[in-house]
């Protein structure tokens, strides 16, 4: 509208509006410049560049000088950023630059707190999400000659890691020491390996892809052989004497990370980061508790449809012990997350008006790292099932579990997001935890209307599943800012939820040494059910689910602040696809 106005006004009119105002024009040019410039920095600064490869021939440099320049130019962006007119731009640019900022100001945040003093947690560190690349599939020569050039850059890496720990060390910012126990598991297995193809490194190199000619694979598996034994192998195992001997017996007693320097601002920083909203500590504990109490009330609903006589932890200790609940094989869990997925595929068009063209495998978690994991994680290309510890795995909660992590959650959404053209890079390749981790737990609850759960169990494991990320609210809070101990979390955790005394004990580490994260679950979830409410009351007849559905999932990954702005404009528009060409 505004090119074509001016296109029919004398020049002088133009030259006198300039003068007035800034252009629109030039706002948006001045914001575009800013985020692909800064885009192209952040992903050079992990390794890659604007040519950028699939598998990277170097690893991020780490060191403190490093990480101190990052903070400087995220700051200096942010004041960039702060002349810009957020008004002058188009309403899509607007939603833009409000994911933009809250992007840089997290970023900046976590380089002021040093968060990269701590590295790891209970759940992961930083080996072992790096081994992640390993299990992915090479294609290319140039894939397998960066691949072997990364792991010979492997020694700097760890080194530069480690001594970003003992600083961290040093002023008493670590994870607590008892979610440590046990998580050199993963070093470990490389470390103490008889032979370099006996480890994780040398997956790529066991099936190599046919584009690779014979006498190139010989060379490369041999270029393999020789960098994890003179490069990764010795890494992960002076790693694991640092692990064993320096970091786990010097790493922090207290669980609050209210005790960890600057710490009530640190903690909110993390409620910040990780729901998007300017909440207390205090607000989100009651909130839980809400929550909590009304979760309650609808599983003793599912009790009295099934005819149990007893009380709720009697039919908890049912579930958890009735063999009728778990697989028995590994395989077996697999195909039954399999046959779930499938079933989906089957309903998803009258949900969903566009789905990703990218599809997802389904794998175990591997065994280094399943013991101290999740019951599944899921992304684009792959959804996790853990099969470590089957009796701690029920079937009664992994059709739950598969539509969070598989689709239409993760696996979905995070595809859809990448696929999607209309946004610039920063949007399609970042994810905001409120958002992700709120949409999967609602297409968890949204399984009951899809009809996806069989049995009055199924739908208590969805129960328990929601139950489970309500008392995160009151868990996380309760460690981390009213000074709960670890055993109190997990009595309630315990006395709440159907989990397992394995995933509770390990979903109580992951908490405490990840403090905020898993506040971002049923927020998020809370934000898309109210603009749905919203939405719903608001268009009557005229509400599409499979519109308002496609409407937020083309958003990407967005603070809550700006899903709720766009389903204001959703409404004011009165419910269109955000994809008008499949209409």
């Amino acid at each position: 509208m505004h090119r074509l106005l001016r296109t029919a006004l004398p020049v002088a009119a133009i030259v006198l509006a300039a003068a007035v105002q800034p252009m629109p024009d030039a706002a948006e040019a001045r914001f575009k410049a800013l985020y692909e410039r800064e885009w192209r920095w952040r992903q050079s600064q992990e390794g890659g560049g604007e040519d950028e490869q699939r598998v990277r021939p170097r690893l991020p440099d780490v060191t403190p000088r490093t990480q101190e320049a990052r903070l400087r130019y995220w700051e200096q962006v942010l004041a960039e950023l702060a002349r810009i007119d957020r008004g002058a731009l188009p309403p899509d640019r607007r939603l833009d630059y409000d994911v933009y900022r809250y992007q840089i100001e997290t970023l900046a945040a976590s380089q002021r707190f040093r968060d990269w003093e701590k590295p790891l947690n209970s759940d992961s560190a930083f080996w072992s999400d790096l081994a992640f690349a390993a299990r992915r599939p090479l294609r290319t020569e140039e894939e397998y000659r960066n691949y072997v050039s990364m792991l010979r850059d492997m020694p700097r890496y760890f080194r530069e890691q480690t001594q970003n720990m003992r600083a961290g060390l040093a002023r008493g910012f670590t994870p607590p020491r008892i979610t440590l126990e046990g998580r050199d598991a993963s070093l470990a297995s490389v470390a103490e390996a008889a032979n370099p193809d006996q480890t994780v490194w040398y997956e790529p190199f066991r099936n190599m892809s046919g584009a690779v000619p014979a006498a190139r694979q010989e060379e490369l598996r041999a270029q393999a052989v020789e960098a994890i034994r003179s490069a990764v192998i010795p890494a992960h195992a002076e790693t694991l004497r640092f692990m064993r001997s320096e970091y786990i017996p010097g790493a922090r007693t207290e669980l609050a990370a209210t005790t960890l320097p600057d710490g009530p601002a640190y903690y909110q920083s993390k409620i910040r980061e990780f729901t998007t909203l300017d909440l207390t500590p205090e607000r989100i504990h009651q909130i839980g508790l809400e929550q909590v109490a009304t979760i309650r009330a609808q599983m003793h609903e599912v009790m009295r449809e099934v005819n149990f006589e007893g009380d709720l932890p009697a039919f908890l200790a049912f579930l958890r012990t009735d063999p009728r609940f778990y697989a028995t094989t590994p395989e077996q869990l697999l195909r039954e997350g399999a046959w779930i997925a499938k079933q989906f595929d089957g309903i998803a068009s009258r949900w969903f008006g566009r789905q990703p063209r990218a599809r997802f495998a389904i794998r175990p978690v591997p065994d280094d790292i399943a013991p101290f994991y999740t019951s599944g994680r899921g992304g684009p290309g792959g959804y996790l099932i853990n099969t470590y510890d089957l009796p701690s795995r029920p079937l009664y909660s992994l059709r739950a579990l598969t539509l969070h992590e598989a689709a239409p959650g993760h696996a979905m959404q995070m595809s859809l997001a990448a696929e999607n053209r209309r946004h610039p890079e920063f949007r399609r390749e970042y994810y905001i935890s409120a958002y992700g981790e709120g949409w999967a737990l609602y297409a968890e609850k949204l399984g009951v209307e899809m009809g996806m759960y069989e049995t009055p169990y199924d739908r208590f494991g969805m129960l328990s599943y929601q139950m489970w990320r309500a008392a995160r609210l009151v868990v996380d809070t309760g460690l981390h800012a009213k000074g709960w101990t670890r055993d109190q979390a997990r009595a309630f955790m315990t006395d709440n939820t159907a989990l397992s005394r394995h995933e509770i004990e390990t979903e109580v580490d992951r908490y405490i040494a990840w403090p905020g994260q898993a506040l971002s679950y049923y927020l998020g979830q809370m934000a898309i059910e109210e603009a749905r409410a919203r939405a719903t009351r608001a268009l009557g007849d005229r509400f599409d689910i499979r519109r308002f559905h496609d409407t937020v999932l083309e958003l990407g990954s967005v603070p809550l602040p700006v899903l709720h702005a766009r389903i204001d404009r959703f409404i004011a528009e009165g419910g269109p696809s955000p994809w008008p060409e499949e209409e």
